[in-house]
Formats: structure tokens, sequence, C-alpha cells
């Protein structure tokens, strides 16, 4: 009997690799990497080191272009400042295409643009979203808004955690089994049933002479172009195209706060220097203004280090190349999924002295004054960099200096025992959960 199983799991094995030997072969022009499995793909050479590890590791073995299975569907993955800029700068068309995330490709089927102190970040960013796209703000204690936040960042956690992972390899499979992928369906489609309901409020008071928002402005194209079927102003995608703006709006930016005021905590000199700047440029007796940012050279390399080191999309998001693309001597074929891996740039030792310490002077030259760095590239970079990056930079910049010019910050916990690690690492970066004590000034 014991005979008999060995042959059958010797016979499995061979006609696997058999199997992976053709599969690799019919994709022979893409870049190297590690041989895949048939249907599984590379999916058990990840384990539990989760997805960005996994990536850096082939990346020793193989360099900064190179192909990845998720189950059956090959990926290529960009690593390093200069392969990423080659593609999505130099052959920007080409790489343009749009991929899928598949944690919450289900919800956004294509469409869309994309005390602890998480209430607090929270709110502050979402209402500007809100007043932007809805024309309103809400009050803090609205029992809607919180439970739009609520959805949101629950959405955010399960997006970045193993089992979503997982899902990116083999979709297929985890896409009907899998319970994370389906509460992110439920949470986010809760969100489009409300927006669903706002742009019908819209549509009853929509004044064509004077449009209040993205959504009245929305209706009034959709209105002028309703006799055109290829039209892509139509009703799910503006739902859509709100859903990824709020969703991204808020996360991304109260996310970047979040690990901001964490790092503040631990590095109490850095928070100590901001605090003398806000006083020295700023004072106490005007709220922060936009153009208080030139003169704040100090800040500004803490903010950009914040983002660095948080590395918030680690992964960065799926490109799709439009058109069979000869890159670094491969064919990439039509249709291809492509990963500009922003981790291998934000950390990247020949562009940041020290990159795995949270170290402003990264961006400050030797006279103080801050310094550009081409792999400095949070919001990625090409046609499909991110459409919010000049509202989340001030964003970022008001939130923090109003902050830390009324308060200075404290913990329960010693600075040397504040434990960085995030929470989550996958599509997205989740810091841990911690305590803040925001103490008048």
């Amino acid at each position: 009997m014991e005979l008999s199983v060995l042959l059958l799991l010797a016979l499995l094995t061979g006609l696997l690799l058999l199997l992976a030997k053709r599969h690799t072969k019919a994709h022979g022009r893409l870049p190297p990497g590690p041989r895949p499995l048939p249907f599984f793909g590379n999916v058990l050479q990840m384990g539990r080191r989760g997805l960005l590890k996994f990536l850096l590791q082939q990346r020793d073995k193989y360099g900064d272009v190179f192909t990845v299975y998720l189950g059956s569907k090959p990926v290529v993955m960009l690593c390093g400042i200069d392969s990423i800029r080659e593609a999505l700068v130099d052959q920007a068309e080409a790489f343009s295409g749009r991929g899928r995330i598949a944690a919450v490709d289900r919800v956004f089927q294509g469409y869309g643009a994309l005390q602890d102190p998480t209430f607090l970040f929270h709110s502050i960013t979402a209402n500007i979203i809100c007043s932007i796209v809805f024309g309103k703000r809400f009050a803090y204690s609205d029992p809607e808004f919180l439970r739009l936040l609520d959805l949101f960042y629950q959405s955010f956690v399960l997006s970045s955690s193993f089992p979503s992972q997982m899902l990116e390899f083999l979709p297929d499979i985890f896409k009907s089994i899998q319970g994370t992928q389906r509460q992110i369906y439920r949470n986010l489609e809760e969100v489009k049933t409300f927006i669903g309901r706002s742009v019908e409020k819209h549509r009853e008071t929509l004044d064509p002479s004077a449009p209040q928002d993205l959504i009245d402005t929305y209706l009034l194209r959709m209105d002028k172009e309703k006799s055109d079927p290829g039209s892509e102003f139509q009703q799910a995608n503006l739902i859509h195209t709100v859903l990824s703006l709020f969703f991204a709006g808020t996360e991304t930016t109260s996310t970047t706060l979040r690990y901001g005021f964490l790092l503040m905590l631990k590095y109490p000199h850095i928070a100590e220097r901001v605090h003398k700047e806000i006083d020295q440029v700023i004072g106490s007796h005007r709220p922060p203004a936009l153009a208080d940012r030139a003169k704040m050279p100090y800040t500004e390399a803490v903010l950009h280090e914040i983002q660095r080191f948080a590395d918030l999309v680690p992964i960065g998001v799926p490109h799709k190349v439009t058109k069979d693309t000869y890159f670094r001597g491969y064919m990439i074929p039509q249709g291809t999924e492509v990963y500009p891996i922003l981790n291998s740039a934000l950390y990247d030792p020949r562009y940041f002295e020290t990159p795995d310490t949270f170290n402003p002077d990264h961006f400050l030259d030797a006279s103080g004054a801050v310094k550009k760095n081409e792999a400095f590239i949070p919001f990625s970079i090409g046609k499909r960099i991110c459409v919010g990056e000049s509202i989340a930079r001030a964003e970022l910049f008001l939130f923090f200096t109003t902050i830390l010019q009324n308060f200075s910050v404290a913990s329960p916990v010693a600075p040397e025992d504040i434990d960085l690690t995030p929470r989550e690492t996958g599509v997205g970066k989740v810091p841990p959960v911690y305590q803040i004590r925001f103490l008048s000034r």
C-alpha cells in the first residue's frame, strides 16, 4: 500500500513538473522568475512570508525585472527607480493600462479612478473629500458618517491581510470561498448604496447653471453625452469613481498621519524640531497656510520621510501593458499585468543612506534646504500617478502642522519601547494600533 502511494505521488510530481515546464515555455519571452506550478503558480514559494518579502527575495535572485505567476497569470514585477521610470515614464503609453487588485475587483469591476487616533485622522481627511465630492461636510457625531469611516478602515485592513495576499495568487479559488473578500465586498457595497442615494439627491436638486460639486459636474456631463453609447460618463462609473476617490482619499492620508504621529512619539527630538520651526515661521496667533511650506524645510523633510518610511502601497498599483511591449530585451504580451514595486525605490540604499531608519536628513542638503530625490515616488510616477497627490500633500502639511502648532504628543510607552512593525503588509501597510495623548501647548 505504501509503495502504491509513493508511486502515485511520484507520478503526480512528475506530471506537475512537466506541465510547469510547458507552462513556462508558453511565456518564454517574459522576464525570468521562479518556476511556477500549474494552477498554483508561485503561491507555495511565498508561504507565510507575505507577498512583499517574497517579491524582494526574488529580486535578489533575478534582478530588477522578473516574472511571478499569480495562479496561472504571469505578472511582471519592476523593482528600483530605474526600471520603474523606464517603464512608467519612458514607455508611459504602453504601460498605462489598468490592472486589477483581486481583493477589491469584485466591487470596482474595472470602474473608478482608485483614541487610538484612527477616528480623528479618518474624520478630518474624509470630510475634505466629502466637501469636494458631495458638496457638504459631516458632523463628527453623524452615525452615517461614522459607519462609512468604519467600513473604509476595516476594508483597508482586510485588503492588506494575508488572506487577501493569497487571493492575489489564486483568485479563482479564493473569490468563492474566502470570507475576507466577501466582507470587503459587503463593506464597499454598503458604501456604494450610500453614494447611489447621494447621486439621486443631487439629480433632484441639480442646477445646470451652478454645479456645486463633483457629482453635479459629472451628472451634467452624463446628460451631455447620453446619446453616445460608448461614453465613459455613465451612472456605474460615477458611483465607482466617487467610491475610489472617497476610499483612497480618506484611507491613504489618514493612514499616513497615523504613521506620522507614531513616529513623532518614537522620535520626540524630531517632533521638538518641528515645534521649533512652527513657532519661528507661523507662531501661535494664526493657522498654518500652504505658503508656509517653502519657509519650513525641516517640516517638509519630516513629511517626506514619513511618506517614504510608511511605504503605504509597497507593491504599487497594478498596471497592464496595452500592446505587445519590448522592455529590457524581453517581450511582454499585451494584457500582461505589471507591478511597480514602490518599496524597492523608497527603501533603496543607493538613494537613502539609512533606508530602514526614520531619518529626515534623507531630504535635506548640507545647507538645511529640502533636496529632491528621484527615488521618492510614494504617489508612483507616469500616466497613472495618483490623481490626488497635490490634495494629499496639502492635507498632510496643513493637518500635521496645525496639530503640532497647538499640541505636543505623548505616549504611555517609552519611545525606545514603541514598536513600528506594521499591523499588516499586503496591498497596503497598516500601522500598529497605539495610544496617543494630545497635550495643549
